[in-house]
């Protein structure tokens, strides 16, 4: 499998951990490998920043994809079967289809905003 399939394939496996995230027949352990994947992959925040030659892609490059094959490893395999089905068209021409998937992480970093803004000036 070549690079550029790989990648293809992470692309589509982000949204199916996210849609086995939701699944409740996922096991904990998996859900918390599973938010922790998506919110990674979906952060404008990288472990490594990008401008650092070099290592600024590693984590891309190796991190993301151990995330995620360690979550998908965590779920069940019908689990995952039917979110991989599931996810199936959820970006069309390269954009989500469901847009509202956007708002946790909307979410999150609004509140991690308005903590630095009450350290800040409180």
């Amino acid at each position: 499998m070549g690079l550029k399939d790989r990648a293809k394939r992470l692309k589509s496996d982000i949204p199916a951990i996210f849609i086995a995230l939701n699944d409740q027949d996922t096991p904990l352990i998996a859900k918390l490998l599973a938010g922790l994947t998506v919110g990674y992959a979906l952060s404008p925040i990288d472990l490594i920043p990008d401008f650092v030659p070099v290592l600024g892609y590693l984590d891309d490059v190796i991190l993301l994809p151990a995330l995620a094959a360690l979550t998908i490893r965590c779920i069940p395999t019908d689990v995952w079967e039917r979110s991989r089905a599931s996810s199936e068209g959820l970006w069309a021409d390269g954009k989500p289809k469901k847009w509202y998937y956007a708002i946790p992480i909307i979410v999150f970093w609004l509140v991690i905003l308005w903590l630095i803004v009450k350290a800040v000036w409180f």
